[in-house]
């Protein structure tokens, strides 16, 4: 059987992750099967275990590729002019134009970590990256000078994720619910906590200093 093309193999890897996404969300850890993945995918078994071999890897798979993303997303919030814009921005990508089946996945696997040493491991581990990059951007932002936290930085990073875990509940047993309501009020409590500090005015050029002189003395 020929070798599949690298962006073949991509893409087949990620197909298979998307559709491990939509049987976990949809019927939980335990009651999805090898088998049930494989049909959704539209897969043979071998095809399957050729890429992942267990439905930890699958997790830890779908959990890399999550990591990645955040990795990006947060990379380009570091340098927006406009931080709280570029929040909101994220925050409607998430919890917005995202499906809910994101949702229920990581609720899921928030309840599977607490039975399943391995799963823990996994997921835990992502959660601690993000609240990682949130100490992180918000540090560097506070040495910017561009924000002024009502609280100390670690603080902030918890009620970060506290914030994110509530909206991505919600969403997940409320699929229904449009977050374009919530998330203005949510974006507004942030800018509270964050205390964004408004760049100061560039200085006036010499010759308009200059002119604006010549103007008074004319008067």
């Amino acid at each position: 059987m020929p070798k599949l093309k690298p962006d073949t193999q991509r893409a087949k890897r990620e197909h298979i992750l998307d559709a491990a996404q939509t049987c976990f969300a949809r019927g939980g850890f335990h009651a999805t099967t090898m088998q049930h993945i494989c049909r959704e995918a539209g897969v043979s078994p071998g095809a399957l275990y050729g890429y992942f071999n267990s439905k930890e890897a699958l997790i830890e798979g779908l959990c890399e590729r999550d990591r990645a993303e955040i990795a990006e997303r947060f990379g380009q919030l570091a340098l927006a002019p406009d931080f709280i814009e570029a929040l909101t921005a994220i925050g409607e990508h998430y919890f917005v134009a995202e499906s809910p089946e994101k949702q229920r996945f990581v609720v899921e696997m928030g309840v599977e970590s607490t039975r399943n040493p391995r799963i823990a491991e996994i997921f835990m581990g992502v959660d601690k990256f993000c609240s990682d990059a949130f100490e992180a951007l918000f540090q560097r932002l506070k040495d910017e000078g561009r924000i002024a936290p009502a609280v100390d930085v670690p603080t902030l990073a918890k009620v970060f994720n506290i914030i994110g875990d509530g909206m991505a509940w919600r969403r997940a047993i409320e699929p229904g619910m449009d977050m374009r309501t919530v998330l203005p009020v949510l974006v507004e409590l942030v800018s509270t906590l964050l205390r964004p500090v408004e760049p100061l005015m560039k200085p006036a050029r010499s010759e308009d200093v200059l002119g604006k002189r010549v103007r008074e003395v004319r008067r």
